[in-house]
């Protein structure tokens, strides 16, 4: 039997010219106003980026005359719900390490004098990144994977492209690399599989938005390599940077892997339904 390149066997476009379509038309937009950017030597803002991410997503959403409830979820109680239970798993997630390294003295913090006056920017900045990596990472790309080949062959090509999104970050040298590498990874599972019991982005959002908040934005670390100002300033002794994460952040630490690996088999073991609470 002739197979057709373009329709599948309801007549519909396949899923990798969808994912094509969203690529050129986020190339579309970014690539003139990376280009603008470069003249006027300004940076294109995370604000900038989650708005043309967006926008290619519901580009590719509305041309496949799907419901946008099917790319971000409903937006009713439950989302609200799960957004909330994301943002304490995400702060969980860099809480539990940051509180192994300070009992036993391999990292120590002291106030920010300007600390209180970061906190809601940085906030909205982990929003912002967020929505963009969130978006791009787990939105409609995410989707027509799983639809085309399955949950885990979409899982382990978007883990692997969110770790190669991060490969030259600052500080992703040595044994950091090694670490954080295995930990971006395996997080960028943990937020898929949020997705796949949920069937719904507000969970990811709030592991992701929370996750860099506490690290960086309260804690004061690095965020994947990024140097923060926060509420606290870390210092670190004569600890081993596979150990503490370093300037690049928890995303690097022993503790910090193992706390995601602890929450990833949660999350596998547990059925949708308990993540997803009562309609």
């Amino acid at each position: 039997m002739k197979i057709n390149p373009f329709l599948n066997s309801e007549r519909q476009l396949r899923n990798g010219w969808w994912i094509l379509i969203f690529f050129l038309v986020l190339a579309a937009f970014l690539v003139p106003t990376m280009i603008t950017a470069q003249q006027n030597n300004v940076e294109v803002s995370i604000g900038v980026q989650a708005m043309i991410v967006t926008i290619a997503s519901l580009t590719g959403q509305l041309l496949r005359r799907r419901p946008l409830t099917e790319l971000f979820g409903t937006f009713n109680w439950r989302w609200l719900k799960e957004l909330c239970l994301g943002g304490l798993i995400g702060s969980t997630l860099m809480l539990v390490p940051a509180l192994i390294l300070g009992m036993f003295g391999w990292v120590h913090w002291q106030w920010n004098p300007e600390g209180f006056s970061i906190l809601l920017p940085s906030l909205l900045l982990f929003a912002g990144v967020a929505i963009a990596e969130e978006l791009l990472f787990r939105g409609f790309v995410f989707q027509r994977l799983i639809a085309g080949l399955g949950q885990w062959p979409a899982q382990l090509i978007i883990a692997a492209y969110f770790l190669l999104t991060h490969l030259n970050n600052p500080g992703m040298t040595g044994s950091v690399k090694a670490m954080a590498s295995i930990n971006i990874f395996l997080a960028s599972i943990l937020f898929g599989l949020a997705f796949i019991q949920t069937k719904s982005l507000a969970m990811p959002l709030g592991l992701h938005w929370m996750a860099n908040w506490v690290q960086g934005g309260i804690l004061g670390f690095g965020v994947s390599g990024t140097e923060q100002s926060g509420l606290l300033i870390p210092g670190f002794g004569d600890a081993p940077v596979w150990l503490t994460g370093g300037q690049f952040g928890l995303e690097a630490s022993l503790p910090g892997l193992i706390i995601v690996v602890i929450t990833l088999l949660m999350f596998y073991m547990r059925k949708p339904e308990t993540l997803k609470g009562d309609a």
